[in-house]
């Protein structure tokens, strides 16, 4: 006579009763003994099914409130059992029978917190231990054991085991569902005790709002660790913090490749300029609005960022600033007198401290990181519910071996200060969102073409930008005679408008403009423009990705470019080469692509 196979095991432990009763009868027409604890056990039973309480195989009752109920030898070593001789003799000898099928979700932590006033001890109560024991048990094991999570496996796991066993496939599928059922369980509490007990805002701080004010419950930490800043004064935003922390590995990476000190100036997620410390000419000062800042000559960090500040200041109007080094009075001076958001930075003066501290009434952010922290090598994020993965982007950009590759003039000689101004672009570029183009020329970038759909429209943007920074220089700017008591964001609006061609035509917006003057300017004719774009020379560009038109090469050339350096793979990249060629411009392949979401 045959001898007949073991019967099969179930333990079940259920907050989330949904669909039990009908996996009770499905396993019990398959032969299944089902053990069961608390109420899960109740209410099988009510129901007229067999069901064994897990004490009789623990021979120990539940204890303190429930609290202990499945914690057991009797209970994991049959969850854990492998098909080892080495296990099946341990388990002989403690008179243990192997556990097939793990069924249980976990209470209802989630629900807990959400409700309003809830305590930390109604939090506590909250915690499945046994559950979460139970689940961890059987996926590990899940070779041999079937874990269940989620009530609505349930219907296929019995059609399965109908048909004789749960195939392999399906026992790592609900392994995996279990991981992560028992993972967003813990992060739920972690996140719940940061707020509770993370002390003075290190581990974890909570933010006004995200992106918006209707956003509500924004925070920020790291998971396991310290956060690698300190708040010296003012109160984060969402937004505030994606352009620091955008802002900071920026101008770190421009002073590691560079050996300058470095300043960036952020908004919305992408730089609105970027530069290290070259010394300014005079009539850099004056276009900067730094010719007045007394000791500029002796701070290369102020210079910096009065050329980041200086590349864009329409954009550049309300920025979150990212300084290299540790803030001098000089540098604090320029910042305190422009609309800024706040700055980050490894260490303040104490004199700068005390002078940004008094901007905005003290609400101005100041934030002070640390220059050691590094990020995990590993990033996420939730976009509509959906988590996304990815190695960080922690490419290197160094001048002498990102721009080795001359593609045409094969001959050409690329001087010092073209590498550093082609890295003062690229490295802008790695934090822009892509579609991305700079133009840099003499250590900043001088206009950035960010966030476009098509690769000319960025091109387009950024030369634009470029000539209107370049109008700046002229003297007819240079020379306006501004009104006693015009503010510096309306010198700053009525510039662009002259530099850019902008310019209202009449009525009130005319009448606007032209009150900021004691004499109002001559606009720009075209051909005045023409004339002074030719005198723009030797500017670096650089593309996140591959320039897969002529179209770019010509627009940058408009703009003054010399260098072009980018990505290759493009199916047209001859054509862009031998265009290059043509109009003086040495293209040099950038071999990383560089898109930032």
């Amino acid at each position: 006579m045959a001898s007949q196979e073991p019967r099969k095991t179930a333990i079940i432990s259920v907050y989330d009763k949904t669909g039990l009763l009908d996996l009770a009868k499905g396993l019990i027409k398959n032969n299944v003994r089902l053990l069961a604890s608390g109420g899960t056990s109740k209410m099988i039973r009510e129901a007229g099914f067999e069901v064994e309480d897990v004490s009789a195989i623990t021979h120990a009752p539940e204890m303190l409130s429930g609290r202990v109920k499945t914690l057991h030898p009797a209970v994991h070593a049959g969850i854990l059992a492998r098909d080892l001789a080495s296990d099946e003799k341990d388990l002989a000898e403690q008179n243990i029978n192997k556990v097939d099928f793990v069924v249980c979700n976990l209470y209802p932590f989630k629900d807990t917190i959400a409700k309003v006033n809830v305590t930390i001890p109604e939090a506590v109560e909250e915690i499945d231990i046994g559950g979460v024991t139970l689940i961890r048990a059987a996926a590990k094991n899940h070779s041999r054991v079937t874990i269940l999570s989620d009530p609505s496996d349930y219907p296929e796991f019995l059609q399965e085991l109908s048909k004789g066993n749960v195939s392999e496939k399906s026992r790592q599928l609900y392994a995996l569902k279990a991981f992560e059922h028992t993972a967003d369980y813990d992060t739920t509490i972690n996140d719940f005790f940061r707020k509770k007990y993370a002390a003075n805002g290190l581990q974890h701080l909570s933010l006004r709002y995200g992106a918006n004010p209707h956003q509500k419950h924004a925070s920020c930490y790291v998971r396991g660790q310290k956060l690698p800043f300190k708040v010296l004064s003012g109160s984060p935003g969402y937004i505030n913090l994606l352009d620091a922390l955008n802002a900071w590995p920026l101008v770190k990476e421009l002073k590691r490749a560079l050996n300058y000190p470095a300043a960036a100036s952020f908004k919305h997620v992408s730089p609105a300029g970027a530069a290290i410390g070259v010394p300014l000419s005079p009539k850099e000062r004056k276009v900067y609005m730094v010719d007045d800042i007394e000791g500029l000559e002796r701070s290369a960090l102020a210079q910096a960022y009065a050329r980041a500040r200086g590349a864009d200041r329409m954009s550049s109007f309300g920025d979150v600033i990212a300084l290299s080094d540790e803030v001098d009075v000089t540098t604090a001076k320029i910042i305190s007198r422009e609309v800024s958001d706040g700055i980050i930075a490894p260490g303040y003066s104490a004199e700068a401290l005390e002078l940004l501290s008094k901007k905005k009434g003290g609400r101005y952010l100041v934030l002070q990181m640390d220059e050691e922290f590094e990020p995990y090598k590993q990033e996420t994020r939730t976009v509509y519910g959906i988590q996304l993965s990815q190695r960080r982007n922690d490419a290197t950009i160094v001048p002498k071996s990102t721009f080795k590759t001359v593609i045409t003039p094969k001959d050409a000689n690329v001087p010092e200060s073209a590498l550093r101004d082609l890295t003062v672009a690229t490295i802008a570029l790695k934090y822009t969102q892509s579609n991305s183009v700079c133009y840099a020329l003499n250590g900043q970038v001088i206009g950035l073409g960010a966030g476009q759909q098509s690769r000319i429209h960025c091109t387009r943007l950024a030369g634009d930008k470029a000539d209107n920074w370049w109008m700046r220089f002229h003297d007819r700017v240079l020379d306006i005679k501004w009104k006693k008591g015009t503010k510096r964001p309306d010198k700053s609006n009525a510039i662009d408008l002259l530099c850019s061609g902008e310019l209202p035509s009449s009525g009130p917006e005319l009448e606007e403009y032209e009150k900021s003057f004691e004499e109002v300017p001559t606009p720009f004719t075209a051909e005045e423009r023409e004339a002074w774009a030719k005198k723009l020379s030797e500017v670096a560009v650089s593309s996140d990705a591959f320039f897969p038109f002529i179209d770019n090469v010509f627009r940058v050339a408009r703009s003054g470019a010399k260098y072009i350096a980018a990505p290759t793979g493009s199916q047209n990249d001859q054509a862009v080469f031998d265009t290059s060629a043509e109009l003086g411009i040495t293209f040099i392949e950038q071999s990383i692509r560089l898109f930032h979401h």
